[in-house]
């Protein structure tokens, strides 16, 4: 990984929660001041569903926030295991972001169809200023996998045969999630563990395949860390 990544270590997941609700706060102003937008790109999962929560309370100014979405699953609209549908009801339905400053990715439609609409909606969105991400046990960020290979210069893929169900997916390229003004993993739980030391050992992950030119900043757990 990058030789200038930092890596902030937490007691708890709550904790690292806390402190990446607070970095993109912090972001958002800088980014509102510098050029009047915060463009955001979501990730799903437990760890930033806390992080959610968290700005759902916040005082912020919700009107220049743009928020895309890293991945989604290929499952009908309002569906409870999208990516989408979690982040509405944690952060999205709470908060006076316009909702045509949500860039949902429309599964629904199949990995095709879903990638190439979003395709568009990356292009026109780029620079992001901020990109969440997690990590899955086995080194996946988003909805690249280990040994998927796609297409490097695309902005989504589709994705199929995914190891973990759905099989079928979309998901925002390594390319695009790396431009980005700023790149935040967040990691918690022991049974990342091997994930995080293969990681930092170098080895051909897809976490490993984002790459902005900025330090990537990870928010881990001390339940994360290898032993």
């Amino acid at each position: 990984m990058q030789a200038d990544s930092h890596w902030h270590i937490f007691e708890s997941a709550d904790q690292v929660a806390v402190a990446v609700y607070q970095q993109i706060l912090n972001a958002a102003k800088t980014a509102i001041v510098d050029h009047g937008t915060f463009k955001l790109v979501l990730a799903g999962g437990s760890t930033p569903e806390k992080v959610y929560r968290l700005l759902a309370k916040a005082d912020a100014e919700w009107s220049k926030w743009l928020v895309y979405f890293g991945d989604e699953r290929c499952l009908p609209e309002g569906h409870a295991d999208r990516n989408s549908l979690m982040a509405k009801d944690a952060f999205l339905g709470e908060v006076a972001i316009p909702s045509t400053q949500v860039f949902t990715i429309p599964a629904e439609l199949g990995p095709e169809l879903a990638a190439k609409h979003y395709q568009e909606i990356v292009a026109a969105a780029l620079p992001f200023d901020l990109v969440l991400l997690g990590m899955g046990e086995d080194g996946h960020t988003a909805s690249l996998f280990p040994s998927h290979k796609h297409a490097q210069d695309e902005l989504a893929h589709a994705v199929y045969n995914s190891p973990k169900p759905p099989p079928e997916r979309v998901s925002i390229s390594a390319k695009a999630l790396s431009d980005t003004q700023k790149l935040i993993f967040l990691v918690t739980g022991a049974n990342k563990q091997e994930a995080v030391k293969n990681w930092r050992a170098g080895e051909d992950l897809p976490v490993a395949a984002i790459v902005p030119d900025t330090p990537v900043e990870v928010y881990i757990d001390k339940d994360a860390l290898p032993v």
